[in-house]
């Protein structure tokens, strides 16, 4: 199954302008079946394939000499020896497009473009799939326990694997392939206790101290695990917003996964049902919205400027975008009943902040109107701005 992806527009026009393309996103989110598509006449060569990685380390030049126009290097991190001979290639023919490369561990991919590639590469992201995309394809669930649970790796819907047997190899995979070589064999199993640890902080304030605690090893140490995370777009920080609205301010950031399948095999679920059941169902629906608007706005080529807001007072607003025009407030709530009191804290935020702020209220209803001054958006439905 061919599923249209929104990231094509932002990626063609980036074609046009840079010599070298730059696919980055998590294992599994589609990046080879979309370059494939996009790009039918470009040569696909896989750097996980250990041939072609010797070739390609051994002789560069003669790899490269082969390998000259019109190629897609998947997993191209893996052979960093190549980045400084396509500098030097892309400086003497800036064809547009020439070259592609593609890789799921961002850390390395990013950190070889930015010492010998920069200015030379356009860089696009490409993570699970959107509720857009999900509704043009007639994927999208008819209700959003259904829709965290089983996640949105394009994968499960081509091969219809159930969830239950999807994550478990989806994690070993990336802990044997893209952690195994940024931590010690020693602390492999304990960074899995790791991670499973984060699952219970989704959409909840960070506490290094305690999780460093919890598993056993120094604060620094958590401090580069969760950089690796957010490296491998499996999770990513939201952080408050510090502007100064004559407020005593919370100062850290909150956590969430960009898929919430994995979220809920990490928290040991086995069906829609413990979704619901799960002391914290609030956090996981705020976690299926905040990486909604994530995915939307990378899919989209938009940086977009997103925080949380919450002061000592505990007067808080789920996500606060800057925008030109002003500030984005919304409240996220899992009820499917509109109530007029969910948009109290909108209300109170919109007030202490003193200046233009368009309020949007997520809820878990199934349909979108305006209210007050407030735009009220179902759960599948909050747009990027």
């Amino acid at each position: 199954m061919i599923i249209p992806r929104h990231l094509t527009r932002h990626l063609q026009e980036l074609g046009r302008y840079f010599p070298i393309l730059s696919l980055t996103g998590p294992r599994q989110a589609g990046k080879t079946t979309l370059l494939k598509e996009l790009y039918p006449n470009y040569r696909y060569v896989s750097l996980e394939d250990p041939d072609q990685q010797l070739r390609a380390t051994e002789d560069p030049r003669s790899f490269l000499k082969h390998y000259d126009y019109n190629v897609i290097f998947d997993e191209a991190q893996r052979v960093p020896e190549l980045f400084s001979y396509l500098q030097t290639i892309v400086d003497e023919d800036k064809q547009p497009g020439r070259y592609i490369l593609s890789g799921s561990q961002n850390f390395l991919l990013r950190q070889n473009i930015s010492q010998s590639l920069a200015g030379r590469a356009g860089i696009a992201r490409l993570f699970p799939l959107d509720f857009q995309e999900m509704a043009a394809a007639n994927l999208r669930p008819e209700d959003y326990e259904t829709a965290i649970y089983r996640g949105f790796y394009p994968a499960q819907f081509d091969t219809g694997v159930p969830a239950r047997l999807f994550y478990p190899s989806y994690v070993s995979t990336y802990v044997e392939r893209d952690v195994s070589g940024l931590v010690s064999a020693a602390n492999l199993n304990t960074f899995r206790r790791f991670l499973q640890l984060c699952a219970a902080y989704a959409g909840q304030l960070l506490n290094y101290s305690a999780i460093a605690k919890a598993v056993g090893v120094s604060a620094p140490t958590i401090q580069s695990w969760f950089s690796i995370l957010e490296q491998s777009y499996l999770v990513f920080r939201l952080p408050p917003y510090f502007q100064n609205f004559g407020k005593r301010l919370i100062k850290s950031p909150k956590l969430y996964f960009y898929d919430t399948g994995l979220l809920c095999y990490l928290l040991g679920m086995q069906s829609e049902k413990d979704v619901f059941n799960y002391y914290q169902f609030g956090a996981l629906f705020e976690n299926l919205v905040v990486a909604e608007r994530m995915k939307r706005g990378q899919h989209e080529g938009k940086e977009a400027r997103l925080y949380f807001y919450r002061d000592s007072n505990q007067v808080k607003v789920d996500l606060l975008e800057e925008t030109p025009s002003g500030l984005i407030l919304t409240e996220i709530k899992a009820s499917r009943t509109y109530r007029d009191s969910l948009l109290a804290n909108l209300h109170k935020v919109g007030k202490i902040a003193r200046q233009t702020a368009r309020k949007q209220l997520v809820y878990g209803g199934d349909e979108g109107f305006e209210v007050k001054d407030a735009q009220v958006f179902p759960w599948f439905g909050l747009p990027a701005s």
